[in-house]
């Protein structure tokens, strides 16, 4: 296969590998209950430069290329916290793009820098109770009231949202014009009206915080508008793709991760009098596993280098085609993994579906990816239209 990655590459490597494994990993037992991982998590990954290697230098980032945040989504797996790993990522890669993209000198100042230094967190505040993939639908509005936004509205199954410091909110500041009367806001959860209503209990990802958030006449001041009014919507379609594809990246990495545990697992364990991993019908299913794995890899590593092309190099939008393949991407590894996961709790026998057991875990974690950010469905009723039909 095509590598991208130099030796510097391969250096941030090194560092996310150890910061996961050894400054992480000791904690899963702790952090595996329905208590999120501590925000001490974020400034690290901050002073580590894992959070904004990918940024300009002038937005507080390292201004290198976005190999270096897949680097990250593959080795950050390596903690067996997918839910710390999905914080990070929110921070890093879904609410800061469109920041770094739309925001004024002030807002990169007040929000961003602080943020990609871990000194705050930040979430994306998109989803509804009655608008999940449909993100059209949202029912949340922000009016206009002399030199300020007044938001109101509920949010719903927001990563960090129990702990975050500002909120890259999606609102509708035109309603009776669909997905064109969305804009963008930052809104600080300090402002008044502004409350947690819920702390979310999920079946994986417990180490991670997920909320329910409510807005009651939020008042806040037309310099926390992001980019254009009414423009929400083009600016999250584009963001979603950052969003999508390192979450594939994310994704996959833990497959491979929890594929080798397995076979290391079945080199040990042995039935029948042998290890279970010299049956022949096991041989053959792993077998199957890599492959698939690393033909999604592949098609992976197509995606990022177009994304990496178009939005790093050439400094543009993403195109079309590059849409596509991330929804594609999406999808592919979306029942790779499943498959993967599936077939390495079997291969455990009893003991994959014992808690204390890691592949127990990652099963249930794995779940979500194909229903955050798009459900599979979703994602082929977007495919459909860009092939045309």
């Amino acid at each position: 296969m095509w590598l991208p990655f130099t030796e510097q590459h391969e250096q941030f490597r090194k560092t996310v590998r150890a910061f996961a494994e050894k400054e992480l990993a000791p904690h899963a037992e702790e952090w595996e209950t329905d208590e999120c991982f501590p925000n001490w998590v974020f400034k690290r990954a901050g002073e580590l430069g894992i959070l904004g290697a990918h940024f300009p230098e002038e937005h507080g980032g390292m201004g290198l290329d976005y190999w270096f945040s897949a680097v990250k989504a593959e080795e950050l797996p390596r903690s067996r916290l997918a839910g710390v790993t999905m914080g990070l990522l929110v921070q890093s890669d879904m609410a800061t793009p469109v920041i770094s993209d739309l925001g004024t000198p002030a807002q990169i100042e007040e929000v961003l820098k602080p943020v990609l230094a871990g000194e705050k967190v930040i979430s994306l505040g998109v989803s509804e109770p009655a608008a999940g993939s449909d993100v059209a639908g949202i029912l949340t509005t922000a009016r206009k009231d002399g030199d300020d936004y007044v938001i109101s509205g509920q949010k719903t199954f927001i990563t960090n949202g129990t702990r975050a410091d500002w909120i890259t909110l999606l609102a509708k500041t035109t309603p009776d014009r669909g997905a064109h009367g969305c804009s963008f806001f930052l809104v600080p959860t300090s402002a008044k009206g502004f409350s947690v209503s819920k702390k979310l209990k999920k079946i994986g990802n417990k180490s991670s915080d997920t909320a329910e958030l409510f807005l009651d006449e939020v008042r806040i001041p037309k310099r926390y508008l992001l980019g254009e009014e009414n423009m929400g919507f083009m600016y999250l379609m584009q963001n979603f793709q950052s969003e999508r594809l390192i979450g594939s990246v994310s994704a996959l990495a833990g497959a491979f991760y929890m594929l080798e545990h397995t076979i290391n697992y079945g080199r040990e364990r042995v039935a029948f009098g042998k290890p279970i991993i010299k049956r022949e019908v096991w041989q053959h299913k792993f077998v199957d596993l890599y492959t698939r794995a690393e033909a999604a890899k592949a098609f992976v590593y197509k995606c990022l280098d177009h994304y990496n092309e178009e939005r790093y190099v050439k400094k543009g939008p993403v195109s079309f085609d590059t849409v596509k393949y991330i929804s594609m991407s999406k999808v592919l590894v979306g029942d790779v993994v499943s498959d993967i996961m599936d077939t390495c709790l079997q291969f455990h026998g009893g003991w994959g579906y014992i808690e204390d057991f890691q592949i127990a875990r990652a099963w249930r974690d794995q779940r979500l990816f194909r229903i955050g950010g798009g459900t599979t469905e979703t994602m082929k009723y977007y495919i459909a239209k860009l092939m045309g039909f």
